[in-house]
């Protein structure tokens, strides 16, 4: 009993110590969540500025080619805006998006995976500033993908502690969700 009365002077530093700790977990799990909103953010617009990009590009290839690219990007256009606007529940508008952009980069690799064809293309002016801008959109999504995932992956494997759990420090934020799509960039516009 004497040895209990030891600790006693202990308890305020030890749970001190725990509060800050938890406060300081807190705080960490918060910039994670923003720098994963800021994240999907860019990644959004990246994905608006690949299909604009596309929709652009459309007209310049041949009429089936052009029909399915500029569809596939309307496509993704509507699912980007229904996205923005909340319609659905979060995971429905989730796998509908990266559906969408999914379509569209299947179309562009259908459209633009022939080196030789797209050479051939950019012989006009107009069409090599617009496939060159298609490019750098598509690779843009790369990176802003990239740096998406990356963050929720940091912000997935902190709530996933089990001090986070217990202490219910995200609160009632939904768990971030990786944002899966094929954007490969296709063979013709491989720099």
């Amino acid at each position: 009993m004497h040895d209990l009365w030891g600790w006693l002077p202990l308890l305020p530093a030890i749970l001190l110590l725990l509060g800050w700790y938890l406060s300081f977990s807190a705080s960490r799990l918060d910039r994670l969540h923003h720098r994963v909103e800021s994240s999907r953010a860019a990644l959004d617009a990246q994905l608006v500025r690949r299909a604009a990009a596309a929709v652009e590009a459309a007209p310049m290839l041949d009429p089936s080619s052009g029909l399915l690219l500029a569809d596939a990007a309307a496509e993704a256009l509507a699912a980007g805006e229904d996205a923005v606007r909340g319609l659905g529940d979060g995971v429905s508008r989730a796998l509908g998006r990266e559906e969408a952009e999914n379509e569209l980069s299947h179309a562009l690799h259908a459209a633009l995976d022939d080196p030789v064809h797209v050479d051939r293309l950019r012989c006009e002016a107009v069409t090599a500033d617009a496939l060159d801008v298609l490019a750098q959109a598509c690779e843009r999504v790369q990176l802003a993908r990239r740096f998406h995932n990356d963050a929720v992956a940091q912000a997935q494997r902190v709530r996933r502690k089990r001090v986070v759990r217990w202490a219910w420090l995200a609160g009632r934020a939904e768990m971030p969700e990786m944002f899966e799509i094929d954007d490969s960039l296709p063979a013709g516009l491989v720099r």
